[in-house]
C-alpha cells in the first residue's frame, strides 16, 4: 500500500510541476529547490523499485521514477526560458 500511495504522490507532484508556471524570479528562486525535492523523490522510487520482489511493481516504480525525473527536468527548463 505504500508504494501504491508514493506512486501517487510522485504522479500528483508531476502534475503540479507540469502545471506550475511561476513568475520568471520566482522561478529562478524555486527551480533549484524543485528540482531538488522532484530529484529525491526519483531517487527514492528507484530505490523502492529495487527492493521490491513484484516485477510489476518495480516497472511501474520504474515508469513513475521516470516521471519525476522528468518532472524536474520540466521545471528546470522553464527556469531556463524564463530568465
Amino acid at each position: 500500500m505504500k508504494k501504491i500511495a508514493f506512486v501517487l504522490v510522485a504522479a500528483g507532484l508531476m502534475s503540479l510541476a507540469a502545471c506550475n508556471k511561476p513568475a520568471a524570479t520566482a522561478a529562478t528562486n524555486n527551480e533549484a529547490e524543485m528540482t531538488a525535492t522532484l530529484d529525491n523523490t526519483a531517487s527514492n522510487i528507484d530505490d523502492m523499485a529495487a527492493a521490491t520482489t513484484n516485477e510489476a511493481a518495480a516497472n511501474a516504480l520504474e515508469n513513475a521514477s521516470a516521471s519525476v525525473t522528468a518532472a524536474s527536468d520540466n521545471i528546470s527548463a522553464a527556469s531556463k526560458n524564463g530568465q
